[in-house]
Order: structure tokens, then sequence, then C-alpha cells
């Protein structure tokens, strides 16, 4: 094997080793803690809207019956659609429609066949007194005459958002074959409160119908009661949500909240009414009272403050630099004393060579808590340190001199010397003997 393709494998090898390096990146996973207390929903979720982590879950991926929450999808294709024009487009109430509802004791805002109604009032009654006829009216309009071209949309917008276990069959949820999770349903209701109109509608306790079809103006009253004061589950924190049932024995809840600047979404499904009237905004009170109590929003890192130091080489101006994180790495952390849990793995080089500039990045920390990771942050030189060109150069030389090329290069050389001393002593050896047969002819003559 010649010198240069040696050189040539040693180099792909090494490529190879950099490239398993950098690929291997690990998961991060938020480092909960549990309630003290046990709930009946067969599913819950529990997200924290500033740092997107989960604080709480139970069966978050089991499909369930998804009842009134099917109309969050609903009000979502409407206000996707139409979120400027809820005020100037108005629709009226088609007969056919009120089919789906008969004998179904279903909730209504009490809008009638042939009546004509604003997009905002059929947003209201959805949301507030979970009006199932309201959102018949809108699949109606929204479908262009049909229910079953709407409730397509609405299954190619819950897998757009990215829903894995929800199924839509109408566009109320009286059906049973309207299906969720509680991660879906946090999807859905994640997307919904990016409108200003729903998170206004979601935040009405009651709200007026106008006068028009030759009626008088009426009130609507919400069934989240956690935004109703005087009612027993009611938070200052909750700023809205959508409760969903089919049957007397269990609720569903989707909802979000916001305190002290921390938000969180909050899914419910199929509490027991066993824990009261509204088991699902009861267990919602007890889990996010929990929430709100056990963590807080803080600062993992200091980005003023240094977090390790390096050797410098090539320098004569500083032995070491100190690094800094870029980030201050803002998350959920136990309220009580959550700093001090945090552990800290570093991705550093031994040393590093000047010249350094302040603000390079040279390495990242990992900060978890309990073992669980949290996230990574690059590190970067806090100051900037010049080369000694003297100190430079003569480590290079002690390099090369010491270097595998090097020492591969006096082997060949000293194999090339050898073979060479070998084959002029052969040369010289065969000449004398060459000469001495020629003298020896000589002395017989």
């Amino acid at each position: 094997m010649d010198l240069h393709r040696l050189k040539q494998y040693l180099a792909a090898g090494l490529t190879v080793l950099l490239l398993a390096c950098l690929l291997a990146a690990p998961a991060s996973a938020m480092s909960g803690y549990d309630p003290d207390f046990e709930l009946t929903a067969e599913a819950a979720y529990v997200v924290n809207l500033d740092t997107n982590l989960v604080v709480y879950e139970k069966n978050s991926e089991t499909q369930v019956t998804a009842a009134s929450l099917t109309k969050m999808m609903t009000m979502l294709l409407l206000l996707k659609n139409y979120q400027d024009q809820l005020d100037t487009i108005t629709v009226t109430a088609p007969g056919y429609i009120y089919d789906y509802l008969y004998g179904k004791n279903a909730s209504t805002a009490d809008f009638r066949r042939g009546e004509t109604h604003t997009l905002r009032t059929l947003l209201y009654g959805m949301e507030v007194q979970s009006a199932n006829e309201g959102a018949y009216i809108v699949a109606d309009y929204m479908g262009g005459g049909s229910i079953d071209n709407f409730v397509a949309m609405m299954n190619d917008e819950a897998k757009a958002i990215g829903c894995t276990g929800t199924t839509f069959t109408d566009p109320c949820g009286l059906d049973e074959g309207n299906v969720t999770t509680a991660k879906d349903a946090y999807l859905i209701l994640r997307a919904l409160i990016s409108y200003d109109a729903f998170v206004e509608a979601a935040g009405a306790s009651s709200w007026v119908v106008p006068a028009g079809n030759g009626r008088e103006a009426y009130s609507l009253f919400s069934t989240d009661k956690m935004i109703t004061k005087g009612s027993s589950v009611y938070r200052e924190y909750t700023q809205g949500g959508k409760t969903g049932s089919l049957s007397s024995g269990w609720q569903n809840f989707a909802s979000w909240h916001t305190q002290d600047g921390i938000s969180y979404i909050s899914v419910m499904l199929h509490s027991s009414t066993d824990v009261g009237v509204n088991p699902a905004q009861i267990e919602t009170g007890q889990i996010m009272d929990w929430a709100f109590d056990t963590f807080s929003v803080s600062a993992a890192l200091d980005t003023t403050q240094p977090i390790s130091e390096l050797p410098v080489r090539y320098s004569t101006e500083a032995d070491t630099v100190m690094l800094y994180p870029v980030d201050n790495m803002l998350t959920l952390l136990p309220s009580d004393g959550g700093a001090s849990l945090t552990q800290q793995t570093f991705h550093l080089p031994d040393s590093l060579a000047a010249p350094i500039t302040q603000g390079e990045v040279v390495g990242s920390v990992t900060v978890s808590i309990q073992g669980e990771e949290v996230g990574t942050v690059d590190l970067i030189a806090g100051s900037n340190v010049s080369r000694n060109q003297v100190l430079y150069t003569m480590a290079r030389v002690g390099e090369f001199f010491s270097s595998t090329y090097f020492k591969v290069v006096v082997i060949i050389t000293m194999l090339t010397v050898a073979v060479y001393a070998f084959v002029w002593v052969a040369a010289v050896l065969m000449a004398l003997n060459e000469e001495g047969k020629k003298m020896n002819k000589r002395r017989r003559r």
C-alpha cells in the first residue's frame, strides 16, 4: 500500500467516526411529578404552553367518544375560512338538519328552521351553549348543502394538524362514531385559541343573541362552569373551554388556563359523575390547582454567569477561557427548589486552540431533572484569546514529528534506504566476484 492511499484510508475512517458522533443525538423528555390523587377520567393530558412540556398524562392516545368536543373542529373550520366575515355573512337554517336532532335530547341555542343568523351568532351558539343545530347549520353552509362533504373536511383538517386517533362522523358529536384522544383534543384546542373570536366566545359565561327573525333578543349560558362566577367549580385562572357528554355517567372537558403569566391546556375525557356534577370540570380544577402549585416557569441557566471553563493552547495572554450558555433555557421547574434539582452534563473538548473569538460556540450543556433530559444549550467563549505564533509553530513542529504520518514516512524511508543499501552491497559483491574470476584466469595463463 502506498503512502497516498494510506492517507486516504485514514481520512475516510475519521470522517465516518465524526458522522457517527454527530448523528448520535439523545432524546429529551419532561421530568414530571405525579399528583397525590387519582383522576376518574379515562384519559387526560395537561401541557404547559410556555414550554410545550407535558406535566400530566393518562392514556393520552386512547380513543374515546368525543361527544360535543367534536364542535371544536367545526368551529376551527369556520374560523379558518371566515374569521374576518363573521358579522357580514348570514346563513339560513335549512329544515332538513333538524331531522338529525329529533329524539336525541340534543342541547340547542333555539336556532329555528328558516331563521337567518350571522356566523358569529352560530359560533357563540356552538361554544357557549353547545348548540347542535348551530353546528349543523354551519356544516350545511360550508359543505355546500352536504353534511358528508363537511365531515370529510373535518377529518382532513384533523390529519393536517397532527391528530392520529380522531375520526368524525357528524359536525356536532351526537353520533358515538365521533372519537378522539386526549392528545388530539389538545391539538385541536391549541389551534382554536389562535383565533381571537374563539377566545372571546370561550371566555363568555353568557351571551345575548341579537333580536331578529321576528323575535326578541335572548341569552345563552355557558356549559363551562369554570368561568361562571359563583359556580362550585369556578376558577379565576380558567380562560375557557368546551364541554361534551353523551351519557349521564361521564363528561369531557378541554380547556385552557393562565395564572401569573403561565398557561396550560388541559383535557379530561370521560370523567365519572361519581365525583359530582360536571365531573370533568371538577377534575380539571383539581389537576390545574396541582399544576399551578407544583410548577413554575423559570430559567434553568444564567446567560450572565460563566458555567464552565476550558484550557487554552498556543496563547500567552490566557490559560483558560470562560464559557457562557447562549440561552437561559426557560423551562418548567418544580416551584420548590427546582433550580437546585437540575443536573448539567457538559459536551466539551479537552481544550481550545487559540485564536478564540468571543461568542464562538465551543460546546454544549444538557440540563436534566432527576435523570430526565429537559434540553440542550450551546456554550460560547466569553472572551477573545489571541494566538502566540512561536508557541503555535513549536507545537505544530512537535505534533508533526510525533504524528503517525511522520512515523510512516520515517519507516518507509528507512525501508527504502535499507533496500538501496542491500542492492548496493549485492552489486559490490557481485562486481568483486567477477573481478576475482578475471584475476584467476590471468594467473592461469
